[in-house]
């Protein structure tokens, strides 16, 4: 029944996000001895605040996916076990980097092989560009986007409910997708705990900070992200470019501005586009909800791709997100 569905699907909602607060609340006293981020010229918090909240929120993912695929909930395929053991790798990769600045090889060396776990899975007939690439050069392309996407939710997570104001609409456009049937169900699942653990950890990053998420929380949530797109490509590829736009293009664009300009890119930097409205002296609240609300609306155009599914559609919706997204990107640099 409907009714029964979606009562089941708010509970595991609600389940998510109680017990990513929970395990929050039960963590935080050793976070806060062992995973303190100290304030430094490039930090965005003025007083020490632990890190590595992550590992609370990767827990609770994993315990509710499990749980509700045991119910029958979100039942495969695609199996969810590649996905879930990238992300176990990059949870422990980055407490381990949260604790003690790791090597940047290290770091990529992880990603990439918790990116290639998941691309092997892929079934053979999995494909996103068929009629243009050969199946491996697809697939090596594939990579590259999954470290980048990672990557890319790494760098902009440097603000107090950041994150937030990303997955949250991201994870909830594919979970409505899922609910159209444009994507697979265990792929609606692990959106939905995706959401409802971000929506646990909201109540503790709001601004002021109590507890940050780490790279044990920005890496693999950037991972399991980059694996939901997927499926929504394969389904609408213009619906993941919209569901991550504003994601790629300031991480992107930045990484072109600092080449460009000669700078040092392995080296931390406030040069994106939200920490240079904070510079401006905007509030930090005020950049997060401009960045949600622009989320909001790439995902109305996403699902409106989806559904209209045709070429001239998606060159106008897209061109409508572009818009908005650099709309946004000169307000944050220049001002209203």
């Amino acid at each position: 029944m409907p009714e029964a569905r979606f009562v089941s699907l708010v509970a595991v909602l609600a389940v998510s996000a109680g017990l990513s607060a929970l395990l929050i609340l039960l963590l935080k006293p050793l976070l806060t001895r062992y995973f303190l981020a100290h304030p430094n010229a490039r930090s965005a918090h003025s007083v020490p605040t632990p890190q590595g909240a992550g590992l609370a929120l990767m827990a609770a993912l994993l315990c509710v996916c499990v749980a509700a695929l045991l119910y029958g909930i979100g039942a495969p395929p695609p199996s969810l076990v590649p996905v879930f053991a990238g992300a176990v790798l990059l949870t422990i990769l980055g407490a381990l980097d949260d604790a003690h600045a790791l090597p940047v090889a290290w770091r990529f060396a992880g990603q990439t092989i918790a990116t290639a776990i998941v691309v092997l899975s892929l079934p053979e007939g999995f494909r996103l560009l068929p009629d243009l690439l050969p199946l491996a050069v697809e697939r090596v392309l594939i990579v590259l986007g999954i470290v980048w996407f990672v990557n890319a939710i790494n760098f902009l997570d440097g603000l107090d409910w950041m994150t937030v104001a990303q997955v949250v609409p991201m994870t909830l456009g594919i979970v409505i997708l899922q609910g159209l049937g444009m994507v697979p169900a265990s792929i609606g699942l692990l959106a939905l705990v995706l959401l409802g653990v971000t929506l646990g950890f909201a109540v503790f990053n709001k601004h002021p900070a109590q507890i940050f998420l780490g790279d044990a929380g920005s890496l693999p949530i950037g991972f399991c992200l980059a694996f939901m797109l997927l499926y929504v490509a394969e389904a609408h590829l213009i619906s993941a470019l919209l569901l991550a736009l504003y994601t790629l293009a300031d991480a992107t664009l930045t990484l072109l501005r600092r080449i460009a300009a000669r700078e040092p890119i392995f080296s931390a930097h406030k040069s994106h586009f939200y920490q240079r409205a904070v510079g401006r002296g905007w509030r930090v609240t005020q950049v997060t909800t401009w960045i949600f609300v622009l989320g909001l609306w790439l995902m109305g155009l996403a699902i409106a791709a989806a559904l209209a599914h045709s070429l001239p559609a998606d060159f106008v919706l897209l061109g409508l997100g572009l818009l908005a997204t650099a709309l946004v990107f000169r307000a944050l640099t220049r001002g209203l």
